[in-house]
């Protein structure tokens, strides 16, 4: 499979390049010049199907060209040592909670396919070459992609990381996720925001002395090995959904309208979605749930796409005035605002409206959402229409943000073992500035 960049400037690359890269030297995103159809025997037994099983399936029609079955087989597996249920909260509104990996975030999986799929191409090109070349990932997170990336890769060979995060704006526990690793892991806390974070990643990139000196690729959402995996998360959720129908005699669920609500940042996840629905995955539609950084919002209702510093919000992985993946969205329906509107609708909502979600939502059914999944579970609640049944993605822990859940619900929400471990841990981490220059300058020390 070859790859082009949206920016349309950049050479043609191969998965091996798109990987390794993870950006285009035209400041473009990757995409596959074609996606591939599944049979709709696909989907006629997807119910009977493992998330393992199914997630093979997927990741070889997107992947099977270009890398070896077997070792896609074993990436899958090792990636995938868990499940990811959906969970009834009310009525005809589902949760597909996708907080079951290693730090309890949907990101773990995009990050550790992602880690083991360089892996394989930094073998594979030292058992050709007889070299053998340390390869650094450069991630920016506004709070989950930082620890998933970080836990990911973590003793990795071959590999090393360097996490920038926004100073005072990832939770506590967020914090220590991935700034008391060590090993092959460094934090760099930057005095800024995520979009200056994400700025940092992307001039590196495009600087060419600095990346003569070094091997650069980035685990954010831009690079195609992070975000593609999402998918997996889709059609497991219309499987298990169609397994409860099924199962539980659900008459009143009407598979067929099925409408699928993702909480957006950086528009990954549900562009994952979208790669997927464009395999053959029957959702009837898309929601896009925003905190108040409404950039996509405001798109799908006047059709300008307009870049805004982003707003420091309770829901603060969500916090991103520029989401990258918008690129993704648009050369995926041909830059067609009607096409996109067509399929894809929107809402926001702002630190009041997310605090009352999470307290009707405990109050009526002892549902616990996090400032994220609140958004999702809230533009359902307003935009499921009659017939329909929607899931909306649970995307973290509640306890990833308890200081905010607690204060907001009033309750004391349990802290689970594989959280309290990271906080035992000796926080690590390296002072930036927002200036490229300085980053640089860092970096050319390394």
């Amino acid at each position: 499979m070859n790859y082009y960049s949206t920016n349309n400037q950049a050479p043609i690359a191969d998965l091996h390049k798109a990987v390794v890269k993870g950006l285009a030297e035209d400041r473009g995103l990757y995409m596959p010049e074609r996606i591939n159809k599944l049979p709709q025997e696909f989907f006629d037994n997807i119910e009977k199907m493992s998330f393992q099983e199914i997630a093979y399936t997927v990741a070889s029609a997107f992947f099977g060209e270009d890398v070896d079955p077997d070792a896609l087989h074993d990436i899958v597996y090792d990636t995938l040592q868990f499940d990811c249920p959906v969970v009834n909260v009310k009525d005809n509104i589902y949760t597909l909670e996708l907080f079951h990996g290693p730090t309890l975030a949907f990101k773990d999986v995009g990050a550790r396919f992602m880690a083991r799929l360089l892996q394989y191409f930094i073998r594979e090109e030292g058992v050709r070459t007889k070299e053998k070349g340390e390869v650094n990932v450069l991630v920016a997170t506004s709070g989950d992609t930082g620890s998933a990336v970080a836990n990911g890769f973590l003793g990795v060979d071959g590999i090393h990381v360097y996490v920038l995060y926004p100073k005072g704006k990832v939770s506590p526990i967020q914090e220590c996720q991935f700034t008391t690793l060590g090993k092959n892991i460094t934090a760099i806390e930057v005095d800024g925001v995520f979009d200056d974070c994400q700025a940092l990643v992307k001039n590196a990139f495009m600087d060419a002395e600095l990346n003569e000196h070094m091997k650069l690729t980035s685990a954010n959402s831009i690079n195609v090995a992070r975000f593609l995996p999402q998918a997996f998360y889709y059609f497991n959720a219309y499987a298990r959904l169609k397994e409860n129908v099924k199962i539980k005699k659900l008459n009143n669920v009407k598979i067929e309208n099925l409408v699928m609500c993702v909480p957006s940042g950086n528009f990954g996840n549900i562009c994952a979605a979208l790669f997927g629905h464009e395999m053959g995955l029957p959702i009837k539609r898309f929601i896009a749930a925003n905190n108040s950084n409404d950039i996509f919002y405001n798109y799908l209702q006047t059709g300008k796409y307009e870049p805004k510093p982003s707003k420091q919000t309770l829901a603060n992985a969500m916090d991103v005035g520029d989401p990258s993946n918008f690129a993704r969205i648009y050369d995926l329906y041909g830059k067609s605002h009607a096409k996109i509107t067509s399929l894809i609708s929107g809402a926001t909502y702002s630190d009041e409206q997310i605090k009352e979600t999470m307290r009707a939502c405990y109050k009526d059914s002892g549902y616990i959402l996090d400032p994220h999944g609140a958004c999702g579970y809230q533009a359902l609640v307003d935009g499921l229409q009659e017939g329909e049944v929607g899931v909306f993605c649970e995307t973290a822990h509640p306890a990833k943000f308890k200081e905010k859940v607690d204060e907001i619900l009033g309750i004391d929400v349990a802290i689970p073992e594989r959280l309290a471990a990271f906080m035992r841990g000796e926080k690590q981490s390296v002072a930036m500035s927002k200036n490229f220059a300085d980053f640089k300058a860092y970096l050319m020390k390394q």
